[in-house]
């Protein structure tokens, strides 16, 4: 089975202040970690709604205010045309994903995580269907897990954290002077 991998990383992080995806945690940026966990387990790596030197950056679609939707809807088409069965996606914001993510998604269906349900493994031929669930103005994660039929797995044993704002990087381990 080839897999995509999948960034998720569009958003204005709004919340956070500044640019998420530079943020450092253990001493390395946020995106760099996620990009280092997907490559390890996929065939191949994009990062959606943002470019990146290094990475095949794409345009979430249909445009980039629709969140991580517009970024999976985007990965899915791009997996789709380009002979990929699967991808794997994660969001630039979530900490420390695990070596086995992969394993632990892959299957037939649709998997997310049940509490970081950003993170999940959709079969690329779920692109048509999530493009007319956003073109019925069905805009969330939440909506479209459910509309897809999505198995949730249990994550509640991997510690991950969902970094939102800059005291959420607090709890990991850190130099205090990165903050």
């Amino acid at each position: 089975m080839r897999v995509l991998g999948a960034i998720l990383a569009g958003g204005r992080s709004t919340r956070f202040g500044s640019d998420k995806a530079l943020a450092i945690v253990e001493g390395r940026r946020l995106l760099d970690h996620a990009a280092d966990a997907l490559r390890a387990q996929t065939d191949a790596l994009i990062i959606c709604g943002r470019d990146w030197p290094g990475l095949t950056g794409i345009a979430d679609r249909p445009s980039p205010d629709l969140g991580p939707l517009g970024g999976l809807n985007a990965a899915l088409h791009h997996a789709s045309s380009r002979g990929f069965d699967a991808v794997l996606c994660v969001p630039v914001d979530v900490y420390p994903l695990p070596a086995g993510l992969r394993a632990m998604l892959e299957g037939t269906g649709p998997r997310v995580l049940a509490g970081q349900w950003s993170i999940g493994f959709w079969p690329a031929s779920l692109a048509p269907a999530l493009e007319d669930h956003l073109a019925a103005g069905r805009n969330s994660l939440k909506s479209w897990i459910a509309a897809s039929g999505a198995d949730r797995v249990d994550d509640s044993a991997l510690g991950l954290a969902n970094i939102n704002r800059v005291e959420d990087r607090l709890g990991l381990r850190q130099n205090a002077a990165e903050i």
